[in-house]
């Protein structure tokens, strides 16, 4: 699929986000969701996806609307977070379990710029220790100025400190573009 105005995103995203939608509901939910895209979409997600491959942002964008309004039409907030929990679990109990080190959860932390660029065509993600316990991620120029795709990140680095092996994970987005701030900026603090 060529790439529509937005930017790319990887297929591996999309891929969490199909897999989710069968876990929550079979093969009938997938298809309630699939029936709410443009048939051009219904097409790219209903082939054969390639993990590494790019695809439109505006495809999973599209995609994360039709789920929403599928499985969590009177508490979105919710699924958006679920979403993110999701590719976190599906991504770095996988292809990247690499960047996992249990009881190490700054080891990851560290990585999440380079997990981001392999994710994202534009846009860029750093990383700040601010103590043992907690940490700064800010995300700049991201093509994405959306409250809910913020959700989708809240909901990947919770699932990720998980993953790391801490307790109560908490992620708080201090700043965010689509509250008109210049980036985003997520705190975490864990046990």
């Amino acid at each position: 699929m060529t790439q529509g105005p937005g930017g790319r995103i990887k297929g591996a995203v999309l891929i969490s986000r199909l897999d989710l939608i069968r876990k929550k509901g079979g093969d009938q939910t997938l298809r309630q969701v699939l029936a709410r895209l443009g048939e051009a979409e219904r097409q790219v997600l209903g082939g054969l996806l390639v993990r590494v491959g790019w695809y439109p942002l505006e495809l999973h964008l599209h995609l994360d609307e039709a789920i929403a309004d599928v499985l969590s039409p009177g508490n979105p907030t919710r699924i958006f977070l679920e979403m993110g929990r999701a590719s976190a679990d599906k991504n770095l109990n996988g292809p990247q379990s690499p960047f996992v080190k249990k009881g190490e959860p700054h080891f990851l932390l560290r990585h999440t710029p380079q997990i981001y660029a392999a994710y994202h065509d534009t846009g860029r993600r750093t990383y700040e220790k601010t103590g043992e316990r907690s940490a700064i991620l800010r995300t700049f120029d991201s093509e994405v100025v959306d409250a809910k795709d913020c959700l989708t990140t809240v909901g990947w680095i919770e699932k990720a400190l998980e993953i790391c092996g801490t307790r109560d994970p908490k992620v708080t987005e201090s700043l965010c573009r689509a509250r008109g701030d210049a980036h985003c900026e997520y705190h975490l603090s864990w046990s």
